[in-house]
């Protein structure tokens, strides 16, 4: 009995020790401290649901991103279609055909302003850009270190839970054998013997034997109640603590960095706006040019009074000024003082008697005159000039005909000429030669002889041939319809002349250095037939301009849904296209792009010209599948409309 009360004794006292599972009762010498800031450092969170303030910090982190990422993309739609804007308008201001005067010139001041306003609403998306990516950094380091702790916390509370468990198992072993000994210890002694493995034991072998178990089981059950103590007692001290001081710190850099990120997004719009205010009303004293103009300012300099008069003051070198003195003449016919001629002969009015300087040996020769086709010509004897009718030409009043530096001599009447006007020679004047270099749409023929041929040839023998990266034949083209044809309605998709085409070809064949499409006579002017000659020239090029071998790149990057992934793409296929080809691409591009900027007039948008184009630059016959012909459109299309993010402008 003395041996069983001091197990027992021993028992209470390891189990006294001991907080009940799950830290429900602790010992009084035991109660956990309030830590200096107020917080509980023996409380980590016992669910998930207790550690809301980091994951509500990340969520706002999150949510205040990607507000930050469509506010970027926002600004940067509208900043790069306001410079695209701008630079439209330029371009159309600077045509000849536009408005001059104050009202360009200051209209040229508006724009740029407009352009500083894009380039701050550029700059202002950038920050915003970078912004979004230093909260998602933030809320992404917030989000790891959260999981981290958490696991720590979690990994050290199964520990815990373990060594309490393993403590309860060795306690209730303890218990049974403990009891298994007591009844051994105190009950009848002359009982049977006991089997055992070795044999029958008696009593009292049995109980020392279950007395050995149970000292066994003591030991075992005290280590394991030791171990279950210093490991609670690690929880309460030291894991708990660091644990929530780590989440308190996350959360502080949460918040500290989302409140940063609130008040330079206060700053920037506040710079935004101040920027493009200063732009539209610049600050007095500003020695900087045309910044120091407000808008209002150069809207207000625009003088049309003045534009309209020097407007048509730049025609007046151009009137030809005529006398405004009129007054009555009267016929010489119905003058009483003079003789009537009759129909056989006319009196010549007594002039000086001064001999032109006739060459010798040329007397009784008949020169005509030039410009008196069709009129009766006199022929006088013993001179060599011969002269129409003077009826109804007096003096100060010649006509058509050049006032008379000498005077013939007075000779009385003379006969009429009777040599009819057909027998006069026709090489007396000859037309002036046609200068060389220039075009003449009579010396066509689709006969030329292609001494340089153009049509047919590859962008690479054109170009070692040429010297030029984009040929000349394009540039020509380009020209023509960048100054004729841009509000032409259907270009490009209307067919112009098949005979002006095929001349305009047999031309270009010949020799290209001839042709200057920037006078319209040199197409006949039929900007159509210019157009359908350029599709001409793509179509013959042996191989597209977009390439064969580059053609399966185009057609994979136009089956992506998503715009922009479709347009890197493309850039990225476009680049490792050779020189020509690149080259002339580009040029194509930007004046396509000029094309559908005038879409409102001429009709032709994007898609329009992606229709007519497709085909042309990619290979008509090139893809396998009839389902290419609508990727082939999708390619143009999408160039055309990122013609400034795939290509420069300059």
């Amino acid at each position: 009995m003395a041996n069983r009360d001091s197990f027992d004794r021993s028992s209470s006292e390891l189990v006294s020790t001991v907080t009940i599972v799950n830290g429900s009762a602790l010992r009084e010498g035991n109660a956990p401290q309030a830590s200096d800031d107020g917080l509980n450092e023996h409380h980590l969170p016992a669910s998930p649901d207790e550690l809301s303030p980091a994951v509500d910090g990340v969520l706002k982190s999150d949510e205040f991103a990607a507000f930050l990422k469509k506010r970027s993309t926002l600004e940067e739609e509208h900043a790069q279609g306001l410079k695209k804007l701008c630079r439209s308008s330029h371009e159309a201001a600077r045509r000849p055909d536009n408005r001059q005067g104050s009202y360009a010139q200051h209209y040229n001041e508006v724009i740029q302003i407009h352009d500083r306003m894009a380039d701050n609403g550029v700059q202002f998306a950038l920050w915003l850009h970078q912004m979004h990516e230093d909260l998602h950094d933030l809320a992404a380091y917030i989000e790891r270190g959260r999981k981290q702790w958490k696991q720590t916390g979690l990994s050290a509370e199964k520990r815990v839970q373990d060594a309490e468990s393993m403590m309860e198992k060795a306690k209730v072993k303890y218990d049974s054998l403990a009891e298994d000994y007591d009844r051994a210890r105190t009950g009848d002694k002359q009982s049977s013997r006991v089997f055992g493995l070795k044999g029958p034991k008696s009593a009292a072998q049995h109980e020392e034997d279950l007395h050995r178990k149970v000292q066994a089981a003591d030991s075992d059950y005290s280590t394991r109640v030791q171990t279950a103590q210093s490991q609670r007692q690690e929880l309460l001290s030291s894991l708990r603590p660091q644990a929530i001081k780590a989440m308190q710190d996350l959360i502080n850099e949460c918040d500290a960095g989302l409140t940063m990120q609130l008040q330079k997004f206060a700053s920037y719009n506040e710079k935004l706006l101040l920027e493009n205010g200063l732009c539209v009303s610049p600050l007095k004293g500003q020695n900087d040019g045309q910044m120091s103009r407000s808008l209002r300012d150069v809207v207000y300099q625009i003088d049309n009074g003045r534009d309209l008069h020097n407007y048509l003051s730049s025609f007046a070198s151009k009137v030809v000024s005529k006398s405004t003195d009129i007054r009555y003449e009267r016929h010489p016919a119905l003058n009483p003082s003079q003789q009537t001629p009759t129909s056989n002969s006319v009196q010549v009015p007594p002039t000086q008697n001064i001999q032109p300087p006739f060459p010798s040996g040329t007397q009784g020769e008949v020169i005509p005159l030039a410009g008196l086709a069709g009129q009766s010509l006199l022929q006088i004897p013993g001179a060599t000039t011969m002269l129409p009718p003077t009826s109804g030409i007096t003096e100060g009043n010649y006509g058509d005909f050049p006032p008379p530096q000498q005077s013939l001599p007075n000779t009385g009447a003379v006969a009429q000429s009777q040599l009819p006007f057909s027998q006069v020679s026709s090489n007396v004047y000859p037309q002036p030669p046609t200068p060389t270099g220039a075009f003449s749409s009579d010396s066509l023929s689709t006969e030329l002889p292609p001494s340089k041929p153009v049509f047919g040839v590859s962008l690479d023998d054109l170009l070692k041939r040429d010297g030029s990266a984009i040929p000349l034949v394009v540039c020509q083209c380009l020209q023509a319809v960048d100054l004729f044809g841009l509000e032409v309605e259907g270009i490009y998709r209307l067919s112009g002349s098949a005979a002006h085409v095929t001349k305009l070809r047999a031309m270009f064949d010949n020799d290209p250095t001839q042709v200057d499409f920037r006078n319209p006579e040199h197409f006949f002017h039929d900007v159509n037939s210019v157009a359908g000659l350029l599709k001409q020239f793509f179509r013959d090029l042996p191989d597209p301009l977009l390439s064969h071998d580059h053609y399966r790149g185009f057609i994979d990057a136009a089956r992506i849904d998503d715009d922009i992934t479709r347009r890197d793409s493309l850039h990225a296929t476009i680049n490792s296209l050779p020189d020509p080809n690149y080259a002339t691409l580009r040029a194509l591009t930007l004046h396509l792009n000029r094309i559908q900027e005038h879409a409102g007039v001429n009709r032709m948008n994007a898609n329009n010209l992606a229709i007519c184009f497709g085909p042309t630059l990619m290979g008509s016959n090139t893809g396998p599948d009839i389902a290419d012909a609508g990727l082939q459109v999708q390619v143009i299309d999408t160039i055309l409309q990122n013609t400034y993010q795939i290509f420069d402008d300059d």
